[in-house]
Formats: structure tokens, C-alpha cells, sequence
């Protein structure tokens, strides 16, 4: 961890109950045409879009709505930009969870300029440098999990052999503003809550053991960790501690996101990229799946080579935080932490990834496709072996 660290732009936060009803004042700051980048139909059939959407109209707001279906393509953001460069919207509403997010990040970067999202994915296509200018864009998060309402990356896939998972990033992307209303994710099935809330947690704690970690991301990845302790399970199970268990989520995701645009991520988001493009495997699942092993290999692999890395440290700091005893010894609370990690993995009924058809056969070419920019900032470097481990122990 340095002392010295820079922090990349944020977006202005509204957080709490009811604070999708502060939409229309902050969209008006930007104008009365909105662009509404939604989901399939869930938002739209809801009582807060019904007061919302009544409240718009009779401000004086007129808005189109672009649906999202499914993890964004590079094929969708293009298809959309050129279907709506027509109109002239002043803001793009996105609201949603992390793929809709993704979407409309991307949809208001390229309104104004016009070109081919291909032309900025990283590791794909020409790379070109993105200038802009962006729509201005307003995040709403309708599940905990992702953290895009805080980043500057929009997420795209194609999905086969020869598939990919690429960012489009840029700080111009980052969002105005964004709103966490946690009621609005009362309607979650739990299999969601499971998948994004792991998703959640593996930011977290990939962020706070980041070889990119600062003081500041440090303290955001602790406070985000430790309401993920308290509110996960209760979430998932229902029950009197389901309300506060998801606004508790939504804090802890939220604080992922801001915490992964600053320090980067490590070994399961870069394993969790290739299993999404070749496989049909949600981005939450297969990070949430692999957390456990992939935090067993970097602990095991530190241990054996690498004994003086602060991040062994921090994992065991990690472990005493989850089981709430501050004087346990290093070794004993990352045994502890490997431990709950496993358990919310069965208990949360995650899916081993043979689900998907991932395969023995498959490792060496997920291993070969895993070293993007998520895998650099991992504590340690992790070997062709190391990694295919990981995969091994959840196939």
C-alpha cells in the first residue's frame, strides 16, 4: 500500500429511501429531454416508475426509453447510438443493474460523437483515444452488485469461442450523479442477490488487497466489507433483517465501485472476464463461485514465495473482520475468512461452473485469456498453473 495515491473522479452521490424522487430536479439541471436506458420491462411495471414518470410529465419532461436485455454487446451500443442519434437528448437516465448501467454509460459517451464503440474497447480494435464530448449521464442502480453507478467503464461482451469481455473507459463516462435508492431493490429474486452480492464482496476485498490499495481505498473497501457481513445473509434469507440488510448492500456495492475505479481488481475478475464471453456464465456467478479458490490460491501462493507481502496481512485483517474477534492470529483468521467465504458460497447455493459447460478441456484457454487489466493489479503473479488451479477447484 503507497501513501501517495491519486483518486479519480466520482460521481455526486444521492443515497437512501426514496431518493429516486430527486430525479427530476436533477435531471432539470441538464434539461427536459431524457433518454431512459432500462431494462427489459421489470422498472417500467413498478409503483415508483408510476410516481416518477407522473411527476416527469407534469414537469414538463418528454423521454424516450432504449431497453436492454441481457449483458451489453458492442453491437447494441452501436445500434442504439445510431438509432437515437436523431434526437437530441440533455441526459441519459440509466436504471437498471450493472448491464443496463453498462449500456447507457457507453449509449451517452457515444451520442455525441457518433463513432464505433469498437474504436475504444480495450485490448480489442484500434484503441483510440476517446474525446468526446458525453452526454451528460445519471445513474440509477436497481440491484447491489456491479458498483457501475460509481465507475468510468462500461462493460461490453460478445459471447462464443472467440468471444470477448472488454471495458470502453473513460473518465468523461463517469455519471453526474448517482442514485441508490436501496427500496429500489425490494423485488430481487434471491438467486440475484447471491450472484451480485458475491460480486460485491470479491470487489471489495480484491480492491483492499489491490497492489494498487491506498489509505483511501482502504477505508471504503473496510466499510463496504464489513456491511457486507452484516447484510448479505440477512438479505438473501429474508425475514425481520431483510430491509436493512439491502440498504446495507447497496452501500457496500456502491463503495465497489468506487473502490475498484481506483485500484483495479485482481485474479477472479480476470478469470471472471474470459468465462463471460466464452461461456454463458453471469458476471456475479462467476465471480461469486470462484472467490473462495481464487483467495485460497493468492494466500497459498503468497505463503510459499512471498511470506513478507502485506496483502497476507490484510487477508487475515479481512478474516478477523468477519468473525468479529480482533485477537485472532493471522494464520487461524485466514483459515476463518477461507472458511465464511466457502459458506456463503454453499449457502448461497452459487453454481459450480460445470453448470455453464465449462470443461477440463477449457482451462488452459480461459487461463491464456485471463491476464487482462484485472489480473495485474493482484497481489501476487499467479502462474499458468496457479491459475488453472482456481478453475479446477470449482469446475
Amino acid at each position: 500500500m503507497s501513501d501517495l495515491f491519486s483518486i479519480a473522479r466520482l460521481p455526486r452521490i444521492e443515497f437512501g429511501a426514496d431518493s429516486i424522487m430527486k430525479l427530476p430536479a436533477l435531471l432539470a439541471r441538464y434539461g427536459k429531454r431524457v433518454l431512459l436506458v432500462t431494462g427489459g420491462a421489470s422498472f417500467c411495471a413498478t409503483p415508483q416508475w408510476a410516481a416518477l414518470s407522473a411527476v416527469l410529465r407534469e414537469q414538463g419532461f418528454a423521454w424516450e426509453i432504449f431497453r436492454v436485455v441481457g449483458e451489453p454487446s458492442p453491437q447494441l451500443v452501436d445500434d442504439g447510438v445510431a438509432a437515437l442519434r436523431g434526437s437530441r437528448f440533455d441526459v441519459v437516465l440509466g436504471i437498471g443493474g450493472g448491464s443496463v448501467l453498462d449500456a447507457a454509460k457507453a449509449i451517452a459517451g457515444l451520442l455525441g460523437p457518433g463513432n464505433s464503440v469498437m474504436n475504444h474497447l480495450e485490448g480489442v480494435g484500434p484503441e483510440l483515444p476517446f474525446h468526446g464530448p458525453s452526454t451528460p449521464f445519471i445513474a440509477v442502480p436497481t440491484t447491489a452488485g456491479t458498483g457501475s453507478e460509481a465507475t468510468r467503464n462500461a462493460v461490453l461482451s460478445t459471447h462464443g469461442p472467440d468471444g470477448f469481455k472488454k471495458s470502453f473507459r473513460d473518465e468523461q463516462l463517469v455519471p453526474e450523479y448517482a442514485v441508490v435508492d436501496p427500496d429500489l431493490l425490494a423485488s430481487c429474486p434471491a438467486h440475484l442477490i447471491a450472484a451480485n452480492g458475491m460480486d460485491a464482496f470479491t470487489q471489495l476485498l480484491e480492491s483492499w488487497v489491490s497492489s494498487k490499495a491506498n489509505p483511501f481505498t482502504d477505508a471504503l473497501a473496510w466499510s463496504g466489507m464489513e456491511a457486507v457481513r452484516d447484510g448479505l445473509l440477512a438479505w438473501y434469507e429474508g425475514g425481520a433483517g431483510a430491509a436493512a440488510g439491502r440498504e446495507k448492500m447497496a452501500y457496500a456495492a456502491l463503495l465497489s465501485g468506487i473502490t475498484l475505479a481506483q485500484t483495479g481488481l485482481g485474479s477472479v475478475h480476470g478469470l471472471a472476464a474470459p468465462l463471460g464471453a466464452f461461456f454463458p456464465i453471469p458476471h456475479g456467478v462467476a465471480c461469486g463461485t470462484l472467490l473462495e479458490a481464487a483467495t485460497r490460491v493468492n494466500i497459498e501462493v503468497m505463503e510459499a514465495r512471498e511470506p513478507a507481502n502485506p496483502a497476507l496481512v490484510k487477508y487475515a485483517r479481512a478474516g478477523r473482520l468477519l468473525h468479529g474477534m480482533a485477537h485472532m492470529d493471522d494464520a487461524g483468521a485466514r483459515r476463518f475468512l477461507l472458511q465464511a467465504l466457502a459458506e456463503w458460497t454453499g449457502r448461497m447455493h452459487l453454481p459450480r461452473l460445470g453448470k455453464f459447460g465449462v470443461t477440463e478441456t477449457d482451462v488452459a484457454h480461459i487461463v491464456t485469456n485471463s491476464r487482462g487489466s484485472s489480473m495485474k493489479t493482484n497481489p501476487v503473479v499467479l502462474s499458468d498453473p496457479e491459475i488453472a488451479n482456481i478453475l479446477h477447484a470449482r469446475l
